[in-house]
């Protein structure tokens, strides 16, 4: 039998056609070192609308990604048509790394974690004091996620003119969280101002379930053109209508670069949520939320909870290290895993 080696010039040896097309296979990928930088602004049924070089892009992504997902907030590398013109694609060939990622499963008992948004720096957890009322166990809930992504809780209290905040703002002033509240008949007339200070030169993400004011809020704080669609809360069930349907990110001002200047930022709106499973939460990192409880972890046992009978944070709190308000609101929050959200 004839063998031939690797650069023979016999013109009697028969090539295979590729029933793929005439170019050989290779392993080798495309660098794409000349990609522009993108922004993703929303994800709709596989296109991705990007923001790259201040226009607005709509891409696909490439098929060297695989199985990674493209969720709102992740920075893209783009190739292809960027002129953003009508019925032009590009293509996304690389997401670069996230700072933070936020997520969330659908109860506690399931195994497949969601991608809620990237890269976030702030988490707005927006919640009504009535019509429809407060779900304190869910806000414990999106505070344990955010603690676990390293993002920074803002609580955002709506409907001020229908209930007094005191009492909700009481239950979480050890936790030290910051909080705005909000009026409905200020919103018109500049009343959202007081969010605004506290989202500039951040990204913010905004959750809370249906009918708390959320988009409402959102419109009130970025630019006319922007506005999304907004529902009502269903009278005889207490619940909000899903107007919102997809994550949006939006800017602040006028202005779209990112990451944002100081005097600008962006917001994240997300759909409604009526459940915040946390069973991707490792309760172990939920201490690192309470750096002044931290160090009276020295003497606990192995793989300590913090919220058993050996724990050593009992005997700690109670030499007067520590506000004793505070180890209750970490416990609070480490139960939240353990209890449903209307309980």
């Amino acid at each position: 039998m004839r063998r031939y080696g690797k650069h023979t010039d016999e013109d009697d040896i028969r090539v295979r056609p590729n029933r793929r097309g005439s170019r050989p296979r290779t392993s080798i990928r495309p660098k794409h070192e000349d990609a522009a930088e993108g922004f993703v602004l929303t994800v709709d049924r596989g296109r991705i609308t990007c923001l790259v070089d201040g226009r607005t892009v709509l891409a696909m992504k490439a098929r060297e990604l695989g199985r990674k997902g493209v969720v709102v907030g992740d920075r893209v590398a783009v190739v292809g048509n960027l002129s953003g013109a009508k019925d032009t694609l590009a293509r996304i060939v690389r997401v670069e790394e996230r700072s933070s990622v936020l997520r969330r499963t659908a109860d506690d008992s399931d195994p497949y974690e969601r991608v809620v948004v990237a890269n976030a720096d702030q988490l707005a957890i927006v919640t009504a004091l009535a019509d429809p009322e407060p779900r304190p166990r869910l806000i414990d809930r999106c505070l344990v996620a955010a603690y676990d992504a390293g993002l920074e809780p803002l609580l955002v209290l709506t409907k001020a003119d229908l209930a007094p905040p005191d009492p909700l703002l009481e239950t979480y002033r050890p936790l030290g969280v910051r909080h705005v509240v909000t009026r409905r008949d200020e919103l018109a007339d500049g009343g959202a101002e007081r969010v605004r200070g506290s989202l500039l030169g951040r990204v913010t993400a905004f959750v809370g379930h249906s009918g708390v004011g959320k988009t409402t809020l959102v419109n009130a704080l970025v630019p006319q053109d922007r506005r999304r669609a907004t529902g009502h809360v269903n009278a005889v069930t207490g619940r909000g209508r899903h107007t919102t349907t997809s994550a949006l990110a939006l800017p602040l001002t006028g202005e779209t670069g990112f990451p944002p200047a100081e005097d600008e930022g962006w917001v994240i709106d997300t759909p409604g949520v009526r459940s915040f499973g946390l069973h991707h939460v490792d309760p172990s990192r939920v201490i690192h939320a309470f750096p002044d409880l931290v160090p009276g972890t020295d003497g606990c046992p192995r793989a300590c909870s913090h919220d058993e009978p050996d724990c050593a944070l009992d005997a700690w709190v109670a030499e007067g290290h520590a506000d004793p308000a505070r180890l209750y609101s970490l416990r609070r929050l480490l139960a939240t895993r353990e209890r449903r959200e209307g309980d």
